[in-house]
């Protein structure tokens, strides 16, 4: 019989302090968003004050009326020798000549487009039409941004509930986050947050009217998905005697479901829903140099309340009761929790400009020419290695941003791109080979597409000797079915 014995172990575990998950959610917020996040905190904090801080304006006050009064000569300045025109202005730091601190902040309405709102910041809009409560609003928010770009949740319950823990510092249970990941999935588009290709299908089916070819379609994604995804269908013919024409019909019903929901948000039904972006950064071109301003808008500054301040020396003094114990106990906490949430605004606001003039450092060509060309092939992990920050971090900072240049206004994540290697031993991005990969597939046969292998062989005829297995890859990420999936379905 086996007997039960306790035993105590040590363990290193990480765990992110309350001002760190701040910093870090501000690195997600873009600059349209900012702003309702800084009134929210203005509304629920009296400690943290709009504007400057009044001491720090009347010392800057003070140090210009005293620098108008004194009469200092330059000593270098004589007759013989102009100091100031012997150093010139080609010793200025190039940092200095890069880099707007943002004072001179460019025009909003003229800088500001119209373009489609993103796939992720719909499903956000939507977790405001449910009932959920606050608390869960937010875990909603976090579910949502482990949704891939395809439209699915591949992570469990499980891995949702340890993640927010370590991540967040929130702790749920297993039951309530599977109640809030099925409430996702009642968003539109029908089919998203789905854990595979099988449940995704069957759920838009299930919202369809319920037809015999539906119920039919039903069927075959229930019982037979991989006969159905092999294309085994003499075997369902044979399996279930049904009639050609009405196994044709179902099919051609899963057919045109999308194989992945983000798919839907590219359609024409979304073309009509626009909204106002704003770019978070600002790349000018002034005779060569490249200069970068971070955008600030009608983002106000922020000042820790000097009231406050004095209520806790005075309260602190007197804590001779237990009442004034627990208001000086509390005027701390909205303080600190001021000074935290002005501290995360300014990591943010030079995180963001730090990872910004990585990529202009990368791309330099593109922002001084505009060709597409340009672009050189560019990993998260590269700009990681370049300022230091964590490759989670960078992508953080790429997360629905956008820079304005001369060119138009680009997602950051538009400059992201793998490398490969030509026949020729050059350095050339992906995106150039997916460009030729969809051009093939553009203009091949429907009634005989390309395999990956026929592919494979197509584009080493261009110079790009690629494994098949790329190519696949390369495929998908165009959301691009295989040959079979697109033979006579153009």
């Amino acid at each position: 019989m086996a007997s039960l014995t306790l035993t105590q172990q040590q363990r290193l575990l990480a765990k992110l302090s309350p001002a760190q998950i701040q910093a870090i959610r501000m690195l997600e917020v873009p600059t349209y968003e900012l702003q309702q996040r800084i009134n929210e905190e203005l509304q629920e904090n009296p400690a943290l004050e709009e504007g400057r801080d009044p001491e720090e304006l009347q010392e800057e006050r003070f140090e210009e009326e005293m620098l108008e009064e004194d009469e200092y000569t330059n000593p270098l300045q004589t007759e013989d020798f102009n100091y100031d025109e012997y150093v010139s202005d080609d010793e200025t730091p190039d940092y200095m000549l890069r880099t707007n601190n943002g004072s001179e902040q460019p025009d909003s309405e003229e800088m500001s487009f119209t373009g489609s709102t993103t796939f992720s910041e719909y499903l956000k809009s939507q977790v405001y039409l449910t009932k959920m409560t606050k608390p869960q609003r937010h875990i909603a928010k976090w579910v949502l941004g482990n949704i891939d770009e395809d439209g699915f949740l591949r992570r469990t319950t499980e891995q949702l509930v340890d993640d927010l823990a370590f991540r967040e510092g929130l702790t749920v249970s297993d039951e309530e986050m599977e109640n809030i990941v099925q409430q996702i999935k009642q968003f539109d588009p029908i089919g998203v947050a789905s854990y595979d290709l099988k449940e995704c299908l069957l759920t838009q089916l299930k919202a369809k009217p319920q037809t015999e070819t539906v119920q039919m379609a039903i069927t075959l994604l229930t019982k037979h998905f991989e006969d159905f995804a092999q294309r085994r269908f003499d075997k369902l013919i044979n399996h279930y005697n049904w009639d050609g024409d009405k196994l044709n019909a179902a099919i051609e019903e899963i057919l045109h479901l999308n194989q992945k929901p983000a798919n839907a948000f590219n359609g024409n039904i979304y073309e009509s829903r626009e909204t106002t972006v704003i770019p978070d950064f600002y790349v000018e071109n002034r005779d060569g140099e490249l200069v970068l301003t971070l955008y600030k808008g009608d983002i106000p500054d922020l000042h820790v309340s000097r009231e406050y301040t004095q209520m806790l020396k005075e309260y602190s003094n007197k804590a001779n009761t237990k009442d004034k114990k627990e208001a000086a106990q509390f005027i701390r906490s909205k303080i600190d929790a001021a000074s935290s949430f002005i501290n995360a605004i300014e990591q943010r606001n030079e995180t963001l400009t730090r990872t910004m003039t990585a990529i202009i450092q990368q791309q330099r060509d593109f922002f001084l020419e505009g060709d597409e060309m340009a672009l050189k092939p560019m990993t998260m992990n590269d700009i990681a290695n370049i300022t230091g920050y964590d490759v989670s971090t960078i992508s953080r900072v790429c997360n629905s941003k956008y820079v304005q240049t001369e060119f138009g206004i680009f997602p950051l994540k538009h400059f992201f791109s793998e490398s490969m290697t030509n026949t020729e031993g050059e350095e050339i991005s992906t995106r150039e080979i997916k460009t030729l990969l969809s051009e093939l597939i553009g203009k091949e046969d429907k009634q005989a597409p390309l395999t990956d292998e026929q592919l494979c062989a197509a584009l080493e005829t261009h110079g790009y000797k690629i494994a098949r297995r790329t190519v696949a890859k390369y495929r998908e990420q165009l959301n691009i079915p295989v040959a079979r999936m697109r033979r006579g379905y153009a």
